[in-house]
């Protein structure tokens, strides 16, 4: 088998690190690695090296999505079953695999041009703790469900699904939103026991919509929710719980203009289609969150 297990990490490009650091530590509750390059800061959420790197380079957008594969097998397999549908990508070589704090790593895009690097064998620090950045009522929910989930831009929905489809994971349109002047589809796929790893079909300024991180308190949602309010970062969608994993989460601005989502209680993957008209209840876009 081939196929991806979860989403490892993000990589992102950024303009202002402080702020960053303030945002992802004092707010949301990120640990600031230690072991941080100049121009980059690595965050932790768990026993993993880093969840998420950022770099300054002025971007303010997405530079990579990491997805997991099991192991030296599946990698492999993976490149195997790359080239059969004529997908291209590049393997990287072992410098560019241990920036990454990966055993081994390749590069390559989806249709919309969303980069992906699919890896194996990350850095795992389970000598170091993970201590977060302001103290928490529980912790984030990662284990084998991964980071969480992202949602990217992508121009053809159905091209999407296919090619994600050729990484092993399974989905499907969920959302069939009625418009004044169009239905918006939203498509989701899934890998692992979350609902769903990647998702697509908002708009965004760059590449990618927002990032949802699951806490496993109802009262980290809402702390979070009170301080980054106190802090006068934007809410971009209220408060509110979602129909398709049934999270009750809340959505904010990053100091890069994409939204981040904190939530809490999601059910896992049902593996069966199904689709919805709306929530269930809540989550009213703000001006700082309307789609454009």
């Amino acid at each position: 088998m081939s196929d991806v297990t979860e989403l490892g990490y993000l990589r992102i490009g950024v303009s202002d690190l402080a702020a960053w650091r303030t945002f992802a530590a004092d707010l949301i509750g990120l640990q600031a690695h230690d072991d941080t390059e100049t121009g980059a800061l690595y965050l932790r959420c768990d026993s993993w090296h880093h969840r998420i790197v950022l770099e300054e380079d002025g971007s303010d957008d997405l530079l990579a999505v990491g997805l997991r594969v099991a192991g030296r097998e599946e990698f492999r397999a993976l490149q195997e079953n790359l080239h059969t549908h004529q997908i291209p990508f590049e393997v990287a070589d072992a410098k560019a695999a241990y920036s990454r704090r990966v055993l081994e790593m390749l590069y390559l895009k989806d249709p919309s041009g969303n980069p992906l690097e699919i890896f194996h064998g990350p850095q795992i620090d389970t000598h170091i703790p993970f201590h977060p950045g302001r103290g928490m009522f529980g912790k984030f929910v990662t284990g084998d469900a991964g980071l969480g989930h992202t949602m990217l831009v992508a121009q053809d929905l159905n091209a999407t699904y296919e090619f994600y489809k050729h990484l092993g994971m399974r989905g499907g349109i969920e959302y069939k939103v009625p418009l004044p002047d169009r239905t918006l589809e939203l498509l989701f796929m899934h890998c692992n026991s979350r609902d769903h790893t990647l998702a697509f079909g908002f708009p965004a300024k760059g590449k990618i919509n927002h990032l949802m991180m699951e806490v496993s308190t109802l009262d980290d949602v809402y702390l979070t929710y009170e301080l980054v309010k106190k802090a006068g970062v934007d809410i971009a969608i209220l408060p509110g719980k979602h129909a398709n994993d049934q999270m009750l989460s809340f959505y904010c601005i990053s100091p890069s203009g994409f939204q981040l989502e904190i939530g809490w209680g999601a059910r896992p993957a049902t593996h069966q289609s199904e689709y919805y008209t709306g929530d269930t209840y809540g989550h009213e876009f703000t001006p700082a969150g309307m789609p454009s």
